[in-house]
């Protein structure tokens, strides 16, 4: 492995997220990183993201339903179950 992709990797591990900024500092520092360590940052610092990302479970849309039957479109709580709703359908 390159001294790039070494810096990287304990950076992600670090810091959980690596920006553009970063990966081109640690190129520029410590040379360039081959399209497998490329790839495997890359990949790495989206399971990072997505493990960080909160997920709506089953039981929490299925209550968000229930609150946008119930509850009048555009208060406050009919947003928030509105939004919990979108990003169960959307998958993320």
């Amino acid at each position: 492995m390159s001294a790039a992709f070494d810096h990287l990797k304990g950076l992600l591990e670090k810091q959980k997220t690596l920006s553009k900024e970063d990966i081109d500092q640690a190129i520029k520092a410590h040379g360039e990183l081959s399209a497998d360590e490329l790839t495997w940052i890359e990949s790495e610092k989206h399971r990072l993201e997505r493990e960080g990302q909160e997920t709506v479970t089953m039981e929490q849309y299925l209550a968000a339903l229930k609150v946008l039957d119930t509850v009048e479109e555009g208060s406050d709580e009919f947003k928030k179950a509105d939004a919990l709703v979108q990003k169960y359908e959307s998958g993320t």
